[in-house]
């Protein structure tokens, strides 16, 4: 039986690990941007809001993206591959929803929302590739 936690390479020498660390904090950022100026929040989501009453929810959802990016960086920090592989594969949900919330309000002719949310969620699966790829071909690919 293990008693300790294996260390592998995995790290700041890999693509997946930046790719996940840049994103995380990127969605920390929109969620600062949603709590401090939701409504240039709204506005950069795609849907903006239509009185100051609504401003609440920017900020509620600007609480969900930081933890969303928070949730990530023990993670890393750790450099829990397998961990932060699930956790970053399951967020992939949330830019493909918000594509499909784009589309289903504003229609297909909001090109500039669909490709943010659409190419956040292309990148986000070709990251969750990358982590999955890693682990199941360690070592010469252990950096990918």
């Amino acid at each position: 039986m293990k008693t300790q936690i294996e260390q592998n390479s995995w790290g700041i020498r890999s693509i997946s690990f930046w790719s996940v660390l840049m994103l995380a904090l990127g969605i920390i950022y929109i969620g600062i941007r949603f709590i401090i100026y939701p409504e240039v929040g709204a506005s950069g989501y795609g849907i903006p809001f239509k009185n100051a009453h609504d401003a609440a929810y920017g900020k509620i959802k600007g609480i969900r993206d930081i933890f969303s990016g928070l949730v990530l960086l023990p993670l890393l920090w750790m450099k829990m591959r397998k961990a932060a592989a699930w956790v970053f594969t399951a967020t992939i949900v949330v830019p493909v929803f918000d594509f499909l919330v784009i589309l289903s309000y504003n229609g297909s002719s909001d090109i500039s929302h669909l490709l943010i949310h659409g190419i956040t969620a292309a990148v986000m699966i070709i990251t969750s590739v990358l982590l999955f790829y890693g682990l199941t071909n360690p070592g010469k690919y252990q950096t990918i």
